[in-house]
């Protein structure tokens, strides 16, 4: 929706499109009906009876509801808070009193009515339409109140994931860009090609980072940055510096947040090639170089936020080597990011 300011906002309802939206809906109306009967406890119906019915009747207006609320998605998003909100519990409302009142009319059919079944059903219909719409709109304005209150704190999240984001992208270390400088300046005079080419590296590498526009890049895009910035340390530490690249079997397509592999790579050469010449090792002495971690939790909410639950990051000391591991769903189409997240 568009906050009544004006200004271009996410639609604060879930997607009643889904599967899983769908799923809730039985089950929330499935309680909802146990709690009500058990509630009631009618001495001229049994409970089994009673469960039923009522059952029935809010998974009507349950289902209807969401799927009114699906088709018309799109025109809700166009609209305020304030509108969308009012426009919601109008729809509600109106559900849960056609259905109140088709419930009456047909337990006045004959059929009904023949087989006995009369009294399963409200025999004034007045006072049943209305205490149903009037159950219903608190309900709903309940289920707004909450949808909006976690939209607004999944945005808040949001943002300040993106602050992280911005943060490590101006925060590539201060001793790497000095001690990259002082390597091109000798590299001047003693190779001036190879320095062309490292001047290049580190404006693309510095391109990449400050980019506001990168937020999601290929897979591809992303080692081809952190193979940058390998470049870089190279020339400094030689062959000191081995990266083992093992990435033929990956989709180069497959959409990842940007800057989530070099971080990593620049851990791996402050915490342990760069003090010692063997591969990413522990500190001999723990808390030598003990980092803040900011690098490892950025990557691990960014994932989180776009891929959902079925993103996974595990980082831990294993034997003599500190190893991290990225899983998350392959999703080549920007569309899609979204729905992952939910799903």
């Amino acid at each position: 929706m568009k906050t009544d300011s004006g200004g271009s906002d996410a639609l604060y309802l879930p997607d009643f499109c889904t599967s899983r939206a769908t799923l809730g809906i039985v089950l929330i109306v499935e309680l909802t009906a146990l709690v009500l009967t058990l509630a009631r406890q009618s001495a001229t119906i049994d409970f089994w009876t009673d469960l039923g019915r009522t059952s029935l009747f809010l998974l009507w207006i349950g289902l209807a509801g969401a799927a009114l609320l699906c088709a018309l998605r799109p025109r809700l998003s166009h609209m305020t808070v304030a509108m969308g909100s009012a426009a919601v519990l109008a729809l509600i409302s109106t559900v849960i009193a056609t259905v109140s009142i088709c419930a009456y009319l047909f337990g006045r059919t004959a059929m009904v009515v023949d087989s006995g079944g009369a009294g399963l059903f409200p025999a004034a219909p007045r006072a049943f339409v209305l205490r149903n719409v009037a159950i219903g709109l608190i309900v709903t304005g309940l289920a707004l109140r909450y949808f909006y209150v976690a939209h607004e704190w999944r945005r808040s999240v949001e943002l300040r994931a993106a602050a992280r984001v911005h943060a490590l992208q101006a925060r590539i270390r201060p001793h790497f860009l000095f001690n990259s400088m002082n390597t091109i300046a000798a590299l001047t005079r003693s190779n001036p090609p190879r320095a062309e080419s490292a001047v290049q590296d580190l404006a693309d590498l510095f391109r990449a980072a400050l980019s506001d526009k990168r937020d999601t890049i290929t897979l591809a895009e992303e080692l081809e940055v952190a193979r940058t910035y390998q470049r870089m340390e190279q020339l400094r530490l030689g062959t000191r510096l081995q990266v083992e690249w093992k990435t033929e079997s990956l989709p180069p397509q497959a959409l990842v947040p940007g800057l989530m592999i070099q971080p990593l790579l620049e851990n791996a050469i402050y915490h342990g090639i760069e003090p010692r010449p063997v591969r990413n090792p522990l500190d001999p002495i723990p808390g030598l170089r003990e980092g803040n971690r900011l690098a490892l939790a950025n990557i691990r909410e960014r994932l989180s936020l776009m891929y959902g639950e079925r993103a996974l990051m595990k980082s831990g000391r294993f034997d003599a080597e500190y190893i991290v591991t990225l899983r998350f769903p392959l999703i080549e189409n920007p569309a899609r990011i979204a729905a992952a997240a939910r799903a």
